[in-house]
């Protein structure tokens, strides 16, 4: 019951859709069942009886007087006009009847179809938005391949099992309650032999239900762990190669694939089990039905004002119950199965927001005076990465971050911007601090050049211009200029209209960094955040690229994370970080003179 509640809630904003669904599926089913009983005027006729039909059952009520009329009807047809022209009638009726049932069933499945479709659409769009919501330690705890999958194969299985199911959930129940409702008109003791059944079967059905959701949700991590490995080599192909590691990566998938392989076998024996429990379930309620009814109808026992007309009647409406039952149970593993995938989807979407927006967000559109990080402590689960920070960036100055590896330079950078929130301390801009500040409005005053550019599978301007919301041509071919990007980007195929492919790979190093400082030029910020540009090019291109970078940096506040120290030498202050603290902090001139850990790190460089 829980499981079907949490898929109605997908589709309760489409209430009006099912109502109208609903109400044309029990026509539907009223036409099917109707055109069912059509076989005891037709009976009557073929047999040639002349009395009225006399067992509908004795506790029918007035219902008994519909069918008693619809019977004498035909047989005072078939004494006027003889029994061939009340058989075409009976026939026309018939005929009727079925194209009432499939129009109404048609006419359903088309009011359906927006929900479904709706649904999934609202779907993807909530994970995606999800995830571009998220902060950056979510993306450096989860793995990508398993992210890909909650969007890709779980969201497909809540589609293929959950919302085709949700059609059977309303439309096979309405069919059973229709054709009960039918069967209890005809005969009252036969219907509550069938009564006492349902729970029976139902108990068995819920059992083996339970057990395939579990290993559902196993096979779905399973997958998940496997789209993880498959990103990795496909990302890390290079190395794979370049350390003869083929070997221990088919290794590695195949353990996983054969764990997957096992979860699936044993998912897909206990699903097919469903077809096999409902039918024999079936069968012992269709013999016992047999054995009573053809007792009534031979007179062995009370009431048995049954005859063999309505009898078979019975027979063939009960019939109409089995299709419905068995789709029932195997819907119900389905959406057990389904239901894994829900739930791992449902995890991703009420992942908590770490860095939230204000309730009244104050917006700013231009930087006047400076920047304060006040006592900023951070530290990453349990490991603390920045102890009581403190530094001013006045606004048009440079300020450099040194430092050995994980000193804590990239975090400090990237508390500004709010990939993450500061745990203790604050950040101010201009006296606001940042937290306080509009998420949008900050980042707006803000560009970013990362030690590793950024491109996107679009075209050249589309990467200068990501983000813009009307790109301006003859600006991105400005502020490629300014980058140093413009002679090369011209001798491509397309020029600016040149596709990059994925991440930019038809760029060289160089090309691809003077793009993403063209991105920031184009976007034109205040602030700049460098994660030292040149540290990974050659000397030639580290040239070219170092004099975009000047151009960028012009005019500007820019706090750098600096690499090669030789491109901070004219930083108005430097910082050197040291296990998260500021041990040193100066111009190059005087932490020479002071013969520190910048002199030390100045005097490695020097000789490498």
């Amino acid at each position: 019951m829980k499981s079907l509640i949490r898929i109605l809630s997908l589709v309760k904003s489409y209430r009006t859709r099912i109502i109208g669904y609903t109400v044309l599926i029990v026509l539907s089913s009223v036409f099917s069942v109707v055109s069912i009983t059509m076989a005891i005027p037709f009976l009557n006729i073929i047999f040639d009886r002349g009395e009225q039909n006399q067992a509908i059952g004795e506790y029918s009520g007035d219902a008994e007087n519909l069918f008693q009329k619809f019977t004498l009807l035909v047989q005072e047809l078939k004494a006027e006009q003889g029994p061939q022209t009340a058989l075409l009638y009976v026939s026309l009726c018939l005929v009727f009847l079925f194209f009432l049932k499939n129009l109404t069933r048609y006419l359903a499945v088309k009011v359906l179809t927006p929900v479904r479709t709706g649904v999934i659409f609202n779907l993807r769009k909530s994970i995606y938005q999800k995830i571009n919501s998220l902060s950056m330690g979510f993306f450096t705890e989860q793995k990508k391949g398993d992210v890909l999958t909650r969007m890709s194969s779980d969201v497909s299985e809540v589609e293929w099992t959950i919302m085709n199911s949700l059609t059977t959930i309303i439309k096979e129940p309405l069919m059973i309650l229709v054709t009960l409702v039918f069967m209890i008109l005809i005969s009252v003791k036969l219907t509550l032999i069938i009564f006492l059944i349902l729970p029976l079967s139902g108990y068995a059905i819920g059992k083996i239900g339970k057990s395939l959701k579990k290993t559902s949700h196993s096979g779905q991590a399973t997958v998940s762990r496997l789209m993880s490995l498959a990103e990795e080599t496909l990302t890390g192909a290079r190395i794979v190669r370049a350390f003869n590691a083929e070997g221990f990566l088919h290794a590695k998938f195949d353990t996983l694939n054969e764990e997957f392989r096992a979860q699936n076998k044993k998912m897909v024996n206990r699903r097919e089990l469903s077809s096999p429990t409902g039918e024999f379930l079936g069968s012992i309620v269709i013999a016992i039905v047999m054995y009573i009814g053809g007792t009534l109808v031979l007179g062995s026992g009370p009431g048995s004002s049954l005859n063999a007309e309505t009898f078979i009647t019975y027979i063939l409406t009960f019939s109409q119950l089995i299709s419905p039952a068995k789709a029932i149970t195997t819907t119900f593993y389905n959406v057990q199965k389904g239901m894994a995938s829900l739930e791992r989807i449902e995890e991703l979407l009420h992942k908590e927001v770490d860095v939230k927006e204000p309730a009244v967000p104050v917006v700013k559109t231009d930087f006047q005076y400076e920047i304060k990080y006040t006592d900023v402590s951070f530290r990453y689960e349990k490991e603390t990465v920045l102890k009581s920070v403190n530094l001013t960036l006045p606004k048009g100055k440079l300020v450099a971050l040194v430092g050995q590896s994980g000193s804590g330079k990239s975090t400090l950078a990237d508390l500004l911007p709010r990939f993450y929130d500061v745990e203790n301390g604050s950040i101010t801009l201009d006296g606001t601090d940042i937290r306080q500040m509009s998420v949008k409005s900050l980042r707006n005053l803000l560009g970013i050049v990362p030690q590793q550019s950024i491109l996107f599978n679009e075209t050249v301007l589309g990467n200068i211009t990501f983000g813009a919301e009307n790109p301006d041509r003859e600006k991105a071919i400005e502020a490629a200029k300014n980058a140093n990007a413009h002679a090369f980007i011209m001798e491509l195929e397309n020029g600016y209209d040149t596709n990059l492919g994925e991440g930019g790979n038809k760029l060289s190093g160089g090309q691809k960094q003077r793009i993403a400082i063209a991105r920031a030029l184009y976007k034109n910020p205040p602030i700049l955040i460098l994660d030292e540009a040149t540290s990974a090019l050659d000397s030639e291109s580290e040239k070219i690229v170092q004099e975009a970078l000047n151009n960028l940096m012009a005019n500007r506040t820019s706090l750098v994370i600096a690499h090669r120290l030789s491109t901070v030498r004219h930083a108005d202050e430097i910082l050197v970080l040291q296990r998260g603290e500021i041990v040193e902090r100066g111009t190059h001139s005087t932490l020479i003179a002071a013969g520190g850990m910048y002199a030390k790190l100045c005097e490695m460089q020097s000789f490498s």
